[in-house]
């Protein structure tokens, strides 16, 4: 094939991909980190619509993944695991950064970085502001749909963050924790005792790059990438 047929060809195919791509919703990278973590949380659920689940952490050291808490029950999301959305109270799948810790409480001895919260700390789950998705301090809501980490009550005595829209593309949902439980399905986080959940803050270490995996019938880390 010739060198004039060979451009041309590309030419088609990179304008045929780049429909594709444009007709397709606009998705989040997988988190390289997830590939050398060192610690991995796993959150199963027996079907997609379950609203309980089992949490279990797991250590990676020389010889493979050692569970280090759990497993535990958890509950996700009032409409279970699956696609999550803005104002869909399902809880999203996949893997998943654990990058920030928080509380109304003090920090419990988590070296993952952790702010106390008070009524002016929020997270901002307004789509059209320029803060979507992340951790603002003011003294008034940053948008609609904001959610005070403070006045939303002791299930935020303890949290952390589930990075599950890093690239914080509006409407792929936004504000997803790990925080204490009420003994209700959540609004699409993922919680545990409150025992546990102290436990969990105090293990959680920046160093390892803690990872959470969530998922129907989610398996051990022993499937997942390991080091080579």
């Amino acid at each position: 094939m010739s060198s004039r047929v060979l451009a041309v060809f590309a030419a088609i195919v990179m304008i045929a991909a780049g429909t594709a791509f444009a007709s397709a919703p606009a998705r989040a990278e997988p988190d390289p980190a997830a590939m050398i973590s060192r610690q991995m949380i796993v959150v199963s659920v027996p079907t997609a619509s379950s609203t309980v689940a089992t949490l279990t952490a797991y250590r990676r050291d020389g010889i493979g993944w050692t569970a280090v808490i759990g497993p535990t029950s958890a509950h996700v999301g009032a409409l279970g695991v699956g696609v999550a959305a803005d104002g869909v109270y399902r809880t999203p799948a996949g893997t998943f950064a654990l990058d920030q810790a928080f509380g109304r409480l003090p920090n419990p001895g988590t070296t993952l970085p952790y702010f106390r919260a008070t009524e002016q700390d929020w997270w901002d789950e307004d789509p059209a502001s320029p803060t979507y998705n992340l951790h603002v301090v003011r003294p008034n809501s940053p948008g609609p749909g904001s959610e005070n980490l403070y006045d939303s009550g002791p299930v935020y005595d303890y949290a952390v963050n589930i990075a599950s829209n890093p690239l914080r593309i509006p409407g792929h949902a936004s504000g997803i924790f790990l925080h204490v439980t009420d003994g209700q399905p959540t609004w699409g986080c993922v919680a545990i005792g409150r025992d546990q959940m102290r436990q969990v803050l105090r293990w959680l270490d920046p160093t390892q790059l803690p990872h959470i995996t969530i998922g129907v019938n989610a398996t051990a880390p022993s499937v997942l990438p390991t080091l080579g």
